[in-house]
């Protein structure tokens, strides 16, 4: 067990007390973090699953630090902790989905053809001869000018839809081109978003045709959670949940578009017009009665904070999530392997860790500064958008959350890579730290895998706080050893190979100049945020600017 070295954390490194001196250069320490990391992908932490017995370490772990710190307790009722209520489902996977066709059934096979869930609180979730209505890009965005609904009737119906967003494949003469940033995914391209409206409007179950471009990620990545599915169990009121939702392949859904007399290459382009109309996959009609597993789970955030001297009420919040995905439960060979998430995100939480030190260390910040571990990120954001619901810090009174999620690990960089390029005014102040430190900043090369929505920060962001976002996968860094190519092929081989797969694990290899340059960075432009009465804005053409109140 490597408590001994992770518990060094709490080493003092005392700053000087004047003014200037809240804004210096951080000293986060490379081997503290690949420690921390190391402690937490361990196998003592069975892979960090919600509600299993390694949340129950995990949570042990990580309040010791924090007390060893001497920051206060940020949670609810004075903890350490915010309980995080779950439900978590599992459909039975040999059971088919069927396809109707003019009488005869079609079976669509789960983990080949279909990959479906259900948030549904029930023991079997039922689709019972439902009508399927292609919907396009299912978005409804009256800013702009777009609805590729056109007032059908949903109600008992499956919507398919496409992934990402209208304009991701448009060439530049179409007129949809740039309506929805290009290539750069919306909010509206997301399958959040989609499974969402289908259930605002009365669908009882909803399909995203797959291909990998779009969705920026292989067929292999949506059937790996193996008919799991997790949602939270109490808070907001909303539409009842889908009975199904899931993914059609794109052989599959190419195959039922046809034996539907329609052709998919054909309508994606008619998806791309303004004046697209839904079209019936007459006579298809889709039947399902799968047996459901679910279990109702209580699961924590972990909160820290340190009180600000002047404006307490005031926050700036660093985050990363705890959760992994655990120990493989489903029957074949990996049954019993460990998915240990060492760079998603044992890593983030070390960084944020370290970024605690630091601060307790320092002299005490006018404003006060939080620190969070959540729960439940790779369900779905649940455990840091229970947070955000709850109010237990109100947005209005946030000045910034800035989260970490996977750190490189392959040296120094010349550049630090920025998710959602051109959203808020943190940017400025990202530009002048990475400045600081003789580096620039690189806007995420591929923003048409909506990288920005896919982080815990998005649960704050779509509250109207201003975030930054700190995950190496958005392209490769210009390191100072091998340049971009060498950065490229370290993103490559991570996401390839071992992004939420079981060889995420710690290595006694890593380079952690580069993650130390990054964590620095936040511990910068926090300083500054902390005894400064700035309040960053969103940008006038940020989708979040409108929910954003200047204090």
């Amino acid at each position: 067990m490597l408590w001994k070295s992770a518990t060094a954390i709490c080493g003092a490194m005392l700053l000087a007390g004047s003014a200037d001196a809240r804004t210096a250069p951080s000293k986060v320490d490379g081997t503290k973090l690949s420690d921390i990391t190391r402690t937490l992908a361990s196998d003592e932490f069975e892979g960090r699953a919600p509600g299993s017995p390694g949340e129950a370490k995990t949570i042990a772990f990580l309040v010791e630090q924090f007390k060893a710190l001497g920051l206060e307790p940020g949670g609810e009722k004075g903890g350490w902790t915010q309980t995080v209520p779950l439900l978590r489902t599992q459909v039975d996977q040999s059971a088919p989905v069927t396809m109707m066709i003019d009488g005869k059934g079609q079976s669509f096979a789960q983990g080949k053809d279909i990959y479906v869930s259900t948030l549904r609180d029930a023991d079997r979730a039922q689709v019972a001869a439902a009508p399927l209505i292609f919907v396009g890009y299912g978005v409804t965005a009256p800013e702009r000018n777009w609805d590729d609904f056109k007032g059908v009737d949903l109600k008992g119906k499956v919507a398919v839809f496409l992934v990402n967003d209208p304009d991701f494949e448009a060439d530049a003469g179409e007129p949809v081109a740039g309506i929805f940033g290009g290539r750069a995914m919306t909010y509206y391209g997301r399958w959040t978003y989609k499974f969402e409206e289908a259930a605002r409007r009365g669908a009882i179950a909803a399909l995203i045709v797959h291909d990998t471009p779009g969705a920026g990620y292989g067929w292999n990545t949506v059937v790996a959670p193996g008919g799991e599915n997790f949602g939270l169990a109490g808070g907001e009121s909303g539409p009842q949940a889908l009975a199904l939702q899931g993914w059609l392949s794109g052989e599959a859904a190419t195959r039922l578009f046809a034996v539907s007399g329609l052709d998919l290459a054909v309508l994606r382009a008619a998806a791309r017009r303004r004046d697209f109309m839904p079209v019936a996959l007459a006579p298809a009609q889709m039947s399902a009665d799968i047996a459901v597993t679910r279990d109702h789970i209580e699961s924590h955030n972990v909160i820290a904070k340190l009180t600000g001297g002047k404006r307490p009420d005031e926050t700036i919040s660093y985050a990363a999530h705890w959760d992994a995905y655990g120990v493989d439960p489903t029957p074949g060979p990996r049954k019993g392997t460990i998915r240990r998430g060492a760079l998603d995100d044992a890593i983030g939480v070390a960084g944020v860790l370290e970024l605690a030190r630091l601060f307790a260390a320092g002299p005490r910040p006018d404003r006060t500064l939080v620190f969070a571990a959540w729960t439940a990120e790779e369900r779905g954001l649940l455990g840091s958008e229970w947070f955000a619901r709850s109010g237990l810090y109100p947005a209005d009174k946030m000045v910034a959350n800035m989260t970490l999620d996977v750190l490189q690990t392959a040296g120094a960089a010349r550049d630090v890579v920025l998710i959602g390029a051109g959203q808020n005014e943190l940017e400025r102040y990202l530009a002048d730290a990475a400045k600081g430190q003789g580096r620039i900043v690189t806007p995420d090369a591929k923003p048409e895998r909506g990288l920005f929505y896919r982080a815990d920060h998005f649960s704050l962001a779509r509250r109207g706080v201003p975030t930054l976002l700190l995950m190496a996968i958005g392209g490769g860094a210009d390191l100072v050893k091998g340049g971009r190519a060498a950065g490229d092929t370290w993103v490559s081989d991570y996401t390839a190979n071992c992004y939420h797969q079981i060889c995420d694990s710690w290595s006694a290899d890593w380079d952690m100049t580069g993650a130390v340059q990054d964590v620095s960075l936040f511990h910068t432009i926090g300083a500054q945020l902390a005894n400064g009465k700035q309040w960053p804005q969103w940008n006038a053409d940020s989708e979040f600017a409108k929910l954003r109140k200047t204090p």
